[in-house]
């Protein structure tokens, strides 16, 4: 490999080295990314974990473009990689959608239907009567997983089209029922982080 890189010094140098500061850039940074989401869901090995490769593939890229800052293709390379990582990491963490969110839905309308809707697909909600600027409401919450918003938000649209809703993270949640998505196999995206998250 050497005596190839010494009688191909400027392809190594121009297109394979900034390739591979490229690729383990993304790599370093996507994994940056996720961590911070596995630390803000209070899955903390996982988070660990995942620090020491990004550390370790950090160092790496760092070091060859530091002693390739003359060569302008590594000093783009690390750049773009940076960019890159961050939209990968955050598509990534997006897809795996975990943790738990709270959906407040608020609505002028009849919600008996929408309340129906969400019990017969095993989601737990709390409704309380309310009153807003045009009105009497109704204010419904439940909480569920987050990988769920997305068919929740369809019930609402079927249900109560005009209603307002509004969904936020949260941290943790006591012991409660929520209504898992599963995966194929039955397995649920919480199930497979479960031994990685804090008090577990």
């Amino acid at each position: 490999m050497f005596e190839w890189m010494q009688t191909h010094p400027d392809l190594y140098a121009w297109v394979i080295l900034p390739g591979l500061i490229f690729v383990a850039r993304v790599i370093d940074v996507s994994l940056g990314t996720a961590r911070v989401v596995f630390i803000s869901r209070g899955y903390k090995l996982l988070a660990a974990s995942i620090g020491f490769w990004e550390v370790l593939i950090w160092l790496v890229a760092i070091g060859h473009a530091t002693q390739n800052l003359s060569n302008p293709m590594c000093v783009i390379a690390f750049a773009m990689g940076f960019a890159m990582g961050n939209y990968i990491g955050v598509t990534l963490t997006e897809k795996m959608s975990l943790g738990v969110v709270l959906v407040r839905i608020l609505t002028h309308e009849n919600s008996d239907n929408l309340i129906d809707a969400l019990k017969n697909q095993k989601y737990g909600l709390t409704s309380i009567d309310g009153h807003g600027a045009f009105g009497p409401m109704k204010v419904i919450f439940t909480i569920v997983q987050r990988q769920s918003v997305d068919e929740v938000i369809k019930i609402i649209q079927s249900h109560n089209p005009n209603a307002f809703y509004s969904i936020e993270s949260i941290g943790e949640v006591s012991k409660g029922k929520l209504a898992p998505r599963k995966l194929p196999g039955g397995i649920s995206v919480s199930q497979v982080f479960r031994p990685f998250r804090k008090g577990k």
